[in-house]
């Protein structure tokens, strides 16, 4: 029994993928991640596809969208997001200016 390994890998998605992915095709990831593990069943193929897509949609930030998942942008969470990470930096800015300010006083006193 001969087998044929598939040039790229398709999975039919519930979610949605990334424009990176090329619309569900997975064809860089059979080099890089696919063929370091063996598969013996098709499940465990499936399996290992799926926890990828979860992790690339939903906990995998992309520079191309402005440090946010695929999740956030496609749920419209990515303004909130982006609204909270800028008021964050800003009080982060202000209390290191104030902690400088403070010890530029105590030295002069």
């Amino acid at each position: 029994m001969s087998f044929q390994r598939p040039k790229q890998v398709t999975l039919k998605h519930q979610a949605f993928l990334s424009h990176n992915l090329g619309g569900g095709t997975l064809c860089w990831l059979e080099s890089s991640q696919i063929l370091l593990n063996n598969y013996y069943l098709p499940c465990e193929l499936r399996e290992h596809l799926q926890r990828f897509v979860s992790y690339y949609n939903h906990e995998r930030y992309h520079e191309s969208l402005n440090n946010l998942t695929p999740a956030d942008v496609f749920y419209g969470r990515g303004e909130e997001i982006l609204e909270q990470r800028e008021m964050i930096k800003r009080n982060t800015l202000a209390m290191r200016k104030q902690i400088h300010y403070d010890k530029q006083l105590n030295q002069m006193s």
